[in-house]
């Protein structure tokens, strides 16, 4: 038997395989497609205090080995996440991840506030890097100060894992990660997009109605393994890895180099099942190199 539970925080996953928040939408969405209860567990969309319609169209484009996108953190807002979404997710043999972003430090709080009220949530991811937003976002993530404050306030407020998910889009990641975990944070995620350009030569306009997007997908692999590795040998709390993961194999790539967890996001705009699949893959590795606990894998890389 292979034992393939990790624990980020007080939080024990039943396998290191998560859905990346925006990715996945709300977790009701593919239930008729995805067995979740074999997942470690679901990363809700982001949510912010009142519902939010995103950016204008053109959101989504297409690149080389990935995606790049600007959605803007639509969602539907805390409230009617509470009413319309959270009780299907209670229901879920699966850990449930909310993600919260906000405008302000205090709109964090607030939120963090609200869903402690609730039941059926594990932990928080907060996202404080996301690269398309006007107001907060990558100008949070990128100030060292601010992102260990945000985390100060919340921790503070809730004796659940609190999750920090960082942005590759600053010099050194590993600072952002050691002020975070000095702040009580239970884990990181590493790492949010990057940013990025495309350019339509036919019209000579930028493809994106923001100009810039998170670039996501195959691509960026080496960077997030890069950003991982450096993180990994910074700081003492898990690393929960993310960036490219299209395939079991590189989901044990991320674990050799320091990640106890794995988030998989743009596959799964190919296929939605494709976190079960990379889950079995890991199991299936450690069962042929006789590795009786998949937690032996976390940061193994023989250098």
């Amino acid at each position: 038997m292979i034992d393939t539970t990790v624990n980020i925080g007080s939080m024990r996953l039943k396998n290191p395989v998560l859905v990346a928040s925006g990715t996945f939408g709300y977790g009701d969405e593919t239930l008729e497609l995805v067995d979740v209860s074999k997942l470690g567990g679901i990363v809700t969309k982001s949510l912010t205090l009142k519902p939010r319609d995103g950016n204008l169209p053109p959101r989504i484009v297409e690149t080389a080995c990935g995606m790049l996108n600007s959605i803007g953190l639509a969602n539907i807002g805390v409230k009617n996440f509470i009413e319309e979404k959270l009780p299907l997710l209670r229901e879920l043999n699966t850990s449930i991840i909310v993600n919260i972003a906000g405008n302000t430090i205090e709109e964090y709080e607030e939120l963090l506030t609200v869903l402690e009220d609730q039941s059926g949530i594990d932990a928080y991811e907060i996202n404080v890097s996301c690269p398309n937003v006007k107001e907060g976002g990558l100008a949070f993530g990128t100030k060292c100060n601010t992102t260990a404050e945000i985390t100060r306030r919340v921790r503070k407020l809730t004796a659940k894992p609190i999750i920090i998910k960082l942005t590759p889009n600053v010099t050194r990641i590993s600072e952002f990660a050691v002020a975070v975990e000095a702040e009580g944070a239970d884990a990181v995620s590493v790492m949010n997009t990057l940013v990025g350009i495309a350019v339509d030569v036919k019209t000579q306009k930028p493809k994106l109605s923001t100009v810039t997007g998170g670039l996501s997908g195959p691509a960026i692999k080496p960077v997030a393994l890069a950003k991982v590795y450096e993180v990994f040998k910074s700081v003492k709390i898990p690393i929960i890895g993310l960036g490219g993961i299209m395939n079991w194999a590189d989901a044990i790539e991320f674990m050799l180099i320091g990640a106890k967890a794995v988030q998989v996001g743009t596959a799964n705009f190919i296929d939605p099942a494709i976190g079960i699949k990379i889950a079995d893959g890991i199991k299936q590795y450690c069962v042929d190199r006789r590795i009786a606990h998949v937690v032996e894998l976390v940061g193994a890389l023989k250098i």
